[in-house]
Parts: C-alpha cells; sequence; structure tokens
C-alpha cells in the first residue's frame, strides 16, 4: 500500500511539475495584433442618377474586419484608345482620384493618407486606417509618359500598367476582341515607364499583363514587383492568373502575389451553374461558354456591364473560402510564404461565401490558422510581406 502510495505521489510531482499543455492560436487575439493591408479596392463611382453601389469596403466594413491598411485604385477599364477615348479615360481616373483624397479628408480622425511603407505604419499605431493610392490601366494618360510623374506627384505609390484590353505602354491578359499582342508584350513606351517608374520608387503591379509583358517587366526592373490582385494558374487555367513558372519569376525578383477572392478565377462552376450562366452570356452577345462567368463584360457599354455583372453574380456558384485559401496555399507551398498576400479586388466582382466584404476579414486569418499557419506568417500574409515590397521600391529609387 505505501508502494503504491509512493508511485501516485511521484506521478503527481511529475505531472505538476511538467509545462502546461500549450493553448491552440487564438485566431481573434493574431487578428487584432497584426496589421491587414489589402492591396487592391476599386472606387465606386455615382451613376447618371446620383446614386452609388452599395460598397465591399467602406469605412465601417474595414473597422469591423480590423483591416488596416488599404490600396484605392484609380482604375479605368478597358475602351477607345483614340483622343476622345484618352480624355474620357482621364476625367473617369481623375474623379477617382478625388473620391479618395475626399475620403481622406472627411475622416481626419480615422483615415490617412500613406505615401511609403513607413507611413501606414506609423498610421497603424496612430490607430487610423491608412490609405495608399494605385492606378490602373495606362489607357487614361495614351502616350503621355509624364502623366506618370504627375500621379506620383497626386500621391500614386502603385502602378498597374493593364486592365482588360491592350493600351499604347503594354499588352493585357484579357485582349477582347483584339489581337493577343499588339505591343510585343511592352512597347517601347512601356519599358521606358519602368524605368521612370523604378527612379520614382513607385511599386510596380503586374497584374493583368500578358505573359510576354510581364516577362519583360520582370527583366527590366531593378525593383520587386507586386501582383496586387491575382490568383493561381495551376488551379484554375485562366490567362488572368499566374503560372508557376510566372511565380517562381516573380519569386526570384523579390516580389509578392496577393490572391483575391474573385470566384471567377478561383473556383470551377458546376453544371447547373453554367446552365444559369449561358443564356445571361447570349442575351448580352457573348458567346455563351468561356473559361469565366464574366469573360468579355468589359467589352461592354457601362450601362450594360454593371448589369451583365449583377445578373452573373446571381447565377454563378460564389466559391468558397476554403477554395480561396487553397491558392494562398498554392503559392506559399510554390514560392514561399513571404511572397503571398491578400488583395481583394473588392467593388469590381469580387465576394466569395466568407469572404465578401472587408468586414469578413477575420475569417481568412481563422481559415489560415487552420492550416498551421503561423502568427508571424499570417502578419507576413495579411500586410507584411506587400510593405517590405513598396519599401524595396521605394529604396531603389534614382538618388
Amino acid at each position: 500500500m505505501l508502494r503504491t502510495s509512493a508511485i501516485f505521489a511521484t506521478l503527481g510531482a511529475l505531472l505538476a511539475a511538467a509545462p502546461a499543455a500549450q493553448a491552440a492560436p487564438d485566431p481573434q487575439a493574431i487578428h487584432r495584433r497584426i496589421l491587414e493591408l489589402d492591396s487592391h479596392v476599386d472606387v465606386l463611382l455615382p451613376d447618371a442618377s446620383g446614386r452609388t453601389a452599395t460598397s465591399q469596403a467602406d469605412l465601417d466594413q474595414m473597422t469591423c474586419g480590423g483591416i488596416d491598411a488599404v490600396v484605392l485604385a484609380v482604375a479605368v477599364g478597358p475602351g477607345p484608345r483614340d483622343p476622345a477615348g484618352v480624355a474620357a479615360a482621364r476625367i473617369e481616373a481623375d474623379r477617382k482620384l478625388a473620391l479618395i483624397k475626399r475620403f481622406v479628408a472627411d475622416h481626419p480622425q480615422r483615415v490617412g493618407l500613406a505615401l511609403s511603407a513607413s507611413d501606414v505604419e506609423r498610421l497603424h499605431r496612430e490607430g487610423k486606417t491608412a490609405v495608399l493610392i494605385g492606378f490602373q490601366n495606362a489607357r487614361s494618360i495614351g502616350q503621355d509618359l509624364s502623366q506618370i510623374d504627375v500621379l506620383y506627384r497626386e500621391g500614386v505609390r502603385i502602378f498597374a500598367f493593364n486592365h482588360a484590353g491592350h493600351n499604347a505602354f503594354s499588352d493585357s491578359s484579357r485582349p477582347g476582341e483584339e489581337p493577343a499582342s499588339v505591343n510585343g508584350g511592352l512597347s517601347a513606351l512601356g519599358r521606358a515607364a519602368v524605368a521612370r517608374l523604378n527612379d520614382l520608387g513607385v511599386l510596380i503591379d503586374v497584374s493583368q499583363l500578358s505573359d510576354e509583358a510581364l516577362a519583360q517587366t520582370l527583366q527590366l526592373t531593378r525593383a520587386p514587383v507586386v501582383a496586387t490582385h491575382s490568383a493561381a494558374r495551376a488551379l484554375i487555367d485562366n490567362a488572368r492568373n499566374l503560372s508557376d513558372a510566372q511565380l517562381d519569376v516573380i519569386k526570384a525578383n523579390g516580389g509578392v502575389v496577393q490572391v483575391r477572392p474573385f470566384a471567377a478565377y478561383i473556383h470551377r462552376q458546376d453544371a447547373a451553374s453554367l446552365a444559369r450562366i449561358a443564356p445571361i452570356r447570349a442575351r448580352y452577345g457573348l458567346p455563351p461558354a468561356a473559361k469565366s462567368p464574366s469573360d468579355g463584360a468589359d467589352t461592354l457599354p457601362t450601362d450594360k456591364h454593371d448589369a451583365f455583372v449583377a445578373e452573373i453574380r446571381q447565377a454563378q456558384s460564389r466559391g468558397t473560402l476554403s477554395e480561396y485559401v487553397d491558392h494562398i496555399d498554392h503559392i506559399a507551398r510554390r514560392i514561399g510564404w513571404d511572397h503571398v498576400g491578400i488583395g481583394t479586388d473588392f467593388n469590381h466582382g469580387s465576394g466569395i461565401v466568407g469572404f465578401d466584404s472587408e468586414a469578413d476579414a477575420p475569417n481568412v486569418t481563422a481559415e489560415l490558422v487552420r492550416r498551421g499557419y503561423s502568427e508571424a506568417q499570417i502578419a507576413g500574409i495579411w500586410g507584411g510581406s506587400f510593405l517590405r515590397v513598396l519599401r524595396a521600391a521605394q529604396a531603389a529609387r534614382a538618388k
């Protein structure tokens, strides 16, 4: 009996001395501690009646979701490249730029304009949402290289050459009705623009470039690049996504790929969805079958474009948070977790079950925790890696 008691006493002492079991990571606590940055959100303009569509990324949603920094994009879609088309595109871009500045000015206690990675971090410490200004589609500047300097003075710090459709600077991964290439990748103007962006310290966004234009940009740039809203072509075969070979080159450049929750590029439609989508596409004069349900949307006039996108969103199956993080996983395994991040493309067709607005951002953190990512890795994915390449681009500016 004494021997048994001694054994139990010894076991008790050992258990008391043993370290407590490590608590499971708390996704909410991690989300509160780290800096969350969304690298691409579109700016919504009011329609002819003065109404503005419901945003997926207003200030209250960002606050609710813990988003600490956002890149708001001065973006235009495809259209004519003649003088009248360029002028109309520039008016649209200027209106969006003015809206971004008004948004910052209207909320001085909650929002601040960031011109550098250090500004983002400072504003975060002050408890404010940092707003960076991005630019997308050089169609709005025609063939005027000097406008890059003008945009820089206006606060633009991230620059993407393309949207759907080619322009005078570069070829797009989505040429629409045009030939696959009109510039051979980058035009001479585009090559000069890479150099000028490097000189200014502007971070080059390779989203939506054609394969050839992307390869040439990576050969020419002396700073890391970003793809602010992209995904993995190995999972969904679409020219809008990046191939494994492209991911490898972006890693070699030191860049980062930001993944967007855009159903058309991260999710395969089932037969029932395709049956709903085909007649809608036909009604708008688009081929009923396409790789993506929204392919060709950007060739439609603005009034038809918005109606078409709304109908397609209702008809398609939307994709899930798990499918979204599958793309983050693939890129992280291929080129490293410090080369992948998050850029939603909200207000331009993005949104999936579980991540349909900035308010849902904590769900992404929870899924990353569930998959075994550490807090340091999640901090990199949610903003640290983007700030790294922004800082590197600014460090490479001409002295």
